[in-house]
């Protein structure tokens, strides 16, 4: 499991569950040959790579204010993808750049939703688009509601806040509104499924800590007591989500797609 929070979260969280959203962001955005696209605080660059790849020319460019994610999304790029280090609420391009405005599960994160959703209107020409994910309530993916109360119940009251914290803008008519108030048009929010599959629940709490910000919560931990803490976690993942006899999980996730216009 050796690596950096970037390295780790491209080996484990992008093939589990961010390139099933990538693609299917994509498809409802498509992007088409020849257009100029962002991909806002793009990670480590699922999104920015499938749009390259579907668009055969034209111009991706994917904007993180974290550099060890471009670090690896660089690594990675086998495309003529241009990486730049820079946030998302402040766009560090001129107005009516691009065709296409990209964000996939960040806006909830931004302390200035609004600011951010201003800076993806000024960056598109008239008539360009915007398509981007957020997380809807943690209740309606079984497997991080079951992560998130096991935290609670384990490590410590409050310790979920953090995988809480993904599903903080889950709300669609507060997501839509943000993107009418910005001056968006032909706003569409359609909530959407997609099935999570690990081979055991020891997995996927392996993955969320190690490979996800709440590794800072055991950071500190010896490897005996961490190794004992996600036992114990996996068990309850186990009994919440496992029917006798398996092994595997498999969960939904709910997420809503946010497609607009300028």
């Amino acid at each position: 499991m050796g690596g950096s929070a970037a390295e780790l979260y491209q080996r484990y969280l992008v093939p589990a569950i961010a390139s099933l959203w990538a693609a299917d962001l994509i498809d409802r955005a498509a992007p088409r040959p020849g257009e100029r696209v962002l991909d806002a605080a793009c990670g480590t660059g699922v999104v920015s790579r499938l749009a390259a790849e579907r668009m055969g020319s034209g111009r991706v460019v994917g904007l993180d204010i974290n550099a060890g994610m471009l670090a690896v999304a660089r690594s990675l790029n086998s495309h003529s993808i241009e990486w730049y280090e820079g946030s998302a609420l402040a766009i560090p391009f001129p107005d009516e750049s691009f065709d296409l405005c990209l964000c996939q599960f960040r806006l909830q994160f931004f302390p200035d939703r609004p600011a951010a959703m201003r800076e993806m209107f000024r960056v598109l020409q008239l008539g360009g688009r915007v398509a981007l994910s957020v997380f809807s309530a943690i209740e309606h993916t079984p497997v991080t509601n079951a992560l998130a109360d096991a935290l609670d119940r384990r490590l410590r009251p409050g310790a979920s806040s953090i995988k809480r914290s993904e599903h903080s803008l889950a709300d669609a008519d507060e997501l839509r509104q943000l993107a009418v108030s910005q001056g968006f048009r032909d706003v569409r929010v359609d909530t959407v499924t997609q099935t999570l599959r690990f081979a055991s629940p020891r997995e996927y709490v392996r993955m969320q800590m190690t490979a996800t910000p709440m590794a800072g919560l055991v950071a500190d931990m010896e490897s005996g007591p961490l190794d004992v803490l996600m036992d114990a976690i996996a068990g309850d993942l186990h009994a919440a989500l496992c029917r006798d006899g398996e092994e595997g999980v498999v969960s939904p996730q709910e997420a809503h797609v946010l497609l607009a216009r300028k």
